[in-house]
C-alpha cells in the first residue's frame, strides 16, 4: 500500500473514523472550492485577502483546516472570488 487513496480506502474502513470524516466532509468541502477557485483565476492569498478584506494569515488557516469561517467570511471569500455564494440542504442518506 503505497499509495494515500489506498490508506484512505483502507482507514474508511472502521466505523469510528468513517463516522469522524463524514463529519467533516462540509468543511472539506468548503476549503476544496475556495482553493479551486482561488487557484483557476490564478490569484495568490495575499490577493484573495487584498479583494475581501480577510488576513492572508486567515485565509491560509481556512484553506489548511485550522480556521472555521463563519457564513459572513465565506460570503466575502465568494464575492472576492467572484463567485456566488450557493448553499444547500440536501436529504441524507443512511449508509
Amino acid at each position: 500500500m503505497n499509495k494515500y487513496s489506498d490508506y484512505k480506502k483502507k482507514v474508511l474502513q472502521n466505523p469510528e473514523v468513517k463516522a469522524e470524516y463524514d463529519a467533516l466532509q462540509p468543511e472539506y468541502d468548503i476549503i476544496q472550492a475556495m482553493i479551486e477557485v482561488r487557484n483557476k483565476l490564478n490569484i495568490t492569498q495575499k490577493e484573495l485577502s487584498a479583494r475581501t478584506g480577510i488576513t492572508q494569515a486567515d485565509i491560509s488557516r481556512i484553506e489548511n483546516g485550522t480556521r472555521n469561517p463563519s457564513l459572513n467570511m465565506v460570503k466575502k471569500l465568494a464575492k472576492g472570488l467572484g463567485m456566488q455564494l450557493k448553499l444547500e440542504f440536501v436529504p441524507t442518506v443512511d449508509k
